[in-house]
């Protein structure tokens, strides 16, 4: 906003009040995507506390390394719906602190980066072990083990149906949506592996299924992670053309420059738009402060946006260069 000049000109962030209550409105409602599933989190987690236990005593019962990292595999389940479940709580609260001036949304995006670092050296754990397994192969129950991972399928098939209506909106439940999701996948894998153990005797099948479990971590780890840490360096959010972006603010009328331009990812389904407008001198600040918002709201999905209108004439507002 520059100094000088009529009221009209140096109003460059100004709302109307329905504009106001317009985007404060579209700003929690992003702030509630996870939220809003917080009922459905916490019965997730508490179901996948239970078989946790289960799995995790059966494993070592029935000595199978397939229901031991699969029991692991549901350890980063249950800590990814506990760091979900405590970023949204507390990301959710008041503002306690003036410093806090984004809030702590981030804490949610934070919550992601730890749950993939988590899927990572549980999938290192199981690669290890089976290494050990194959060279020196262990008895393992396998009727005892059939029945503990065809419970552990029904756990995973519950806890998506519950999840998967929050995954469309909020990252971190997207995360732990295709945390289960994969532990779905290798309960399958642990069936196969009980079913050709109690059938054939073969107990190299519980080492290579364990190891395929492990492997199968690896690839969403890095692809949560990478969305993480996405979001972490402020990069411009992947389906937005930042250059079409400018050039649509740059063609509204009596707009001659758009610099300063920024976008990045607050948190989940939260795009964060800043720039500054330069109009011809005399151009109505307003008209052109509403329609440039209409743009970025209407064509860019971004409701947030902080934006400096200025006139041809201003001087000393140079862009920075970060």
């Amino acid at each position: 906003m520059e100094s000088g000049g009529d009221p009209a000109e140096r109003s460059g962030h100004a709302h109307a009040p329905a504009q106001a209550h317009a985007h404060a409105h579209a700003h929690g409602a992003a702030v509630r995507a996870g939220a809003r599933h917080l009922r459905r989190l916490w019965m997730a987690f508490a179901l996948i506390a239970v078989f946790f236990v289960v799995e995790a005593v059966g494993g070592l019962l029935t000595n199978s390394l397939a229901l031991l990292s699969d029991a692991a595999h549901m350890l980063t389940d249950l800590l990814g719906l506990g760091m979900a479940l405590a970023a949204i709580h507390v990301a959710n609260r008041p503002i306690q602190r003036a410093q806090h001036t984004f809030g702590l949304y981030r804490l949610e995006i934070l919550a992601a980066l730890a749950n993939a670092v988590l899927l990572l050296g549980v999938g290192v754990y199981v690669l290890v072990e089976a290494i050990q397994r194959v060279r020196h192969p262990e008895e393992v129950l396998g009727v005892e083990m059939l029945v503990i991972a065809v419970v552990g399928l029904v756990v995973n098939v519950v806890a998506m149906a519950w999840l998967r209506p929050g995954s469309k909106e909020s990252l971190n439940v997207r995360g732990a949506y295709l945390e289960v999701l994969a532990d779905l996948l290798s309960s399958v894998g642990v069936i196969i592996a009980a079913v050709i153990v109690g059938s054939t005797g073969w107990t190299y099948a519980d080492p290579l299924i364990a190891a395929a479990i492990g492997l199968f971590i690896f690839p969403r780890t890095f692809r949560l992670g990478g969305q993480a840490l996405r979001v972490l360096v402020q990069a411009a959010p992947p389906g937005i053309d930042v250059e079409e972006v400018r050039a649509q603010l740059a063609a509204l009328p009596t707009v001659v420059d758009v610099h300063d331009l920024h976008l990045w990812t607050l948190t989940s389904d939260m795009e964060v738009a800043s720039a500054h407008l330069m109009i011809t001198d005399g151009a109505d600040s307003h008209a052109v402060l509403d329609q440039a918002r209409a743009v970025l709201a209407g064509r860019f999905g971004i409701d947030h946006a902080t934006l400096q209108v200025e006139p041809e004439s201003h001087t000393g507002c140079d862009e920075v260069t970060w």
